[in-house]
């Protein structure tokens, strides 16, 4: 092992510890395993200068995690090569029923030497704070949600009823204003209820706001306006995809971006009988999500409505003439499946894996542009 020029370096990480093994490039090397060391600064600088005395070449390996990517990042500023790799892509024995963090460690060291562990993609750090206020963004969206429809629980089980459609505008904010419970408890908590809702809808604005003014600035900007060509895929629709997703153009083809979405269907083949099952779900969830909402849009026919025509006027041919491509085709495949017999949700799935391959191709154009 001291001989050895690459060593394959193994790292379990946690939040107080990291689990280390190594294992050399060559054949007949065993899985050394280190213990585990702390993840201070410090305590990986140590780490490194022992196993640069062991080899010239160095090559880190972890899985990706709620510890996020400060290691990657950290190490790659060492001038050494780190792969963040997919937990859910990591080759394990059927009867395998022991998990330890020394034996994961082992287990990385032994599968990046052998090639069968697949890297994710690491954003920049300014993409990862799009994303994070992306994020940040879709959660006040769902805790707005929750909010609302706990006031609602509350005045149903009171009999408290709106005879309007609730639809928090202004008559039915002041309708909220007027009511009157039947003891002050209830008051209190009906009125809590409300300054939640007040709360929840002010911080998504702030949060928006925000996200427009980043947005600006941002090296995927040009990528945000010009997929917004295609019926469907609105400002935050857009802003998901890219944030999400980064550079459209790390995929060679838009097939393996649907692959990358999980909105390519499963298999389970054998000899001459060969099955299709659902969606395999294996991607991006927020950006898989986002594509289906906006493939709903497409469900009516073919028209270049006012609003898409002024996001239109702002882009080059290239991409107004994808645009209309997109909807011609994904407009008639509505109609076909759903004349099929499929169920609606199904059509929209297949509508939005193909919407994927528009957007790459949108992508692809603007970076040729610059």
């Amino acid at each position: 092992m001291q001989h050895s020029n690459t060593l394959f370096v193994g790292l379990d990480v946690h939040k107080e510890a990291i689990s280390v093994a190594y294992v050399g490039a060559e054949l007949g090397c065993e899985v050394v395993s280190l213990g585990s060391i702390g993840t201070r600064q410090a305590d990986i600088d140590k780490l490194i200068r022992k196993l640069k005395g062991k080899a010239k070449k160095l090559l880190f390996v972890y899985e990706a995690g709620p510890c996020g990517y400060w290691l990657y990042r950290y190490l790659t500023k060492q001038g050494l090569a780190c792969r963040v790799v997919a937990p859910s892509l990591i080759p394990r024995k059927p009867g395998d029923r022991v998990k330890t963090d020394r034996r994961d460690a082992v287990q990385l060291a032994r599968l990046m030497r052998s090639g069968d562990l697949t890297a994710v993609y690491v954003p920049a750090i300014e993409d990862e704070a799009i994303r994070d206020l992306s994020r940040a963004r879709q959660d006040a969206m769902h805790d707005l949600k929750a909010a609302k429809y706990r006031l609602k629980a509350f005045l149903l089980r009171h009999d408290i009823r709106y005879e309007g459609r609730a639809s928090w505008n202004p008559a039915h904010l002041r309708w909220l204003a007027e009511v009157v419970c039947p003891t002050p408890a209830q008051q209190i908590v009906f009125q809590e209820y409300v300054r939640t809702v007040s709360e929840h809808q002010d911080r998504l604005v702030r949060l928006e706001s925000e996200l427009q003014a980043e947005v600006k600035t941002w090296r995927w900007a040009s990528v945000v306006e010009a997929i917004q060509a295609l019926r469907g895929v609105q400002f935050t629709v857009a802003l998901t995809l890219i944030a999400e997703l980064g550079d459209l153009t790390r995929f060679d083809n838009p097939r393996q971006l649907m692959s990358y979405l999980g909105l390519t269907p499963s298999e389970y083949s054998s000899g001459p009988l060969r099955r299709l099952g659902g969606i395999t779900k294996a991607g991006n969830t927020h950006a898989r999500r986002a594509l289906s909402e906006g493939a709903w849009a497409y469900r009516y026919p073919a028209k270049v409505s006012r609003h898409l025509q002024l996001r239109l006027e702002k882009l080059p041919k290239a991409i107004q003439e994808i645009s209309w491509k997109a909807q011609v085709r994904l407009c008639k495949r509505y109609r076909q499946l759903v004349a099929r017999g499929k169920h609606a949700n199904k059509v929209v799935v297949a509508i939005a894996r193909e919407m994927a391959a528009f957007v790459w191709a949108i992508a692809r154009v603007v970076q040729e542009a610059h």
